[in-house]
């Protein structure tokens, strides 16, 4: 997409979540966060993507009760963001954070030794952790699982510094990017 239309798309994720938070006051909604909006290059309609936290019911009432609300959305998006016109607002659940759950449940059942046919469908949704910088004290990072050419203790960085020549500029074969360009092809 073009920058326009990404503005466009996080402008739009930002006031319907707005709208849903403040004014939409059926209680089937619950807790629903806008996770992302892509509109048509024409800007005639646009798929709001939505995540639910609750079991698969209390997900199902929630996307008929935001369809249901969707057309008095669009009226409110109206009177708050300047635009000709408006695009038609379609509801879509995005699942990632239920699939994301399920994989590291099954990480989690693997690493305990249990048998995976035993591991139960999940039925709510929970957030996603988040990756953990390491941090003094921890323990050292055993060989094999090892990056070479990667320092676990400066964070991934390499620690190696880049040179330069006196006046700036970089010796031959050294440059400021990560992959070394090829040479004879177009840079």
């Amino acid at each position: 997409m073009t920058q326009r239309t990404d503005r466009i798309d996080e402008l739009l994720r930002q006031e319907i979540g707005a709208i849903i938070a403040r004014d939409i006051a059926d209680p089937r909604v619950g807790f629903v966060t806008i996770t992302d909006v892509q509109t048509a290059r024409d800007l005639s309609r646009a798929i709001v993507s939505v995540s639910v936290i609750g079991t698969n019911e209390e997900r199902k009432e929630a996307l008929r009760a935001l369809a249901h609300a969707m057309p008095f959305i669009r009226h409110e998006l109206g009177s708050r963001i300047q635009m000709r016109r408006i695009p038609e607002l379609h509801v879509k659940a995005d699942e990632t954070l239920e699939r994301g759950t399920r994989i590291l449940r099954l990480i989690n059942e693997i690493g305990a030794g249990h048998d995976l046919s035993e591991v139960p469908a999940i039925d709510e949704s929970l957030p996603t952790p988040v990756a953990r910088l390491p941090h003094e004290g921890d323990a050292p990072t055993p060989p094999e699982l090892q990056i070479p050419g990667v320092d676990p203790a400066s964070g991934g960085r390499s620690g190696r510094p880049i040179r330069r020549r006196r006046n700036g500029s970089m010796p031959a074969g050294q440059s400021r990017r990560s992959t070394p360009r090829r040479r004879g092809g177009p840079a």
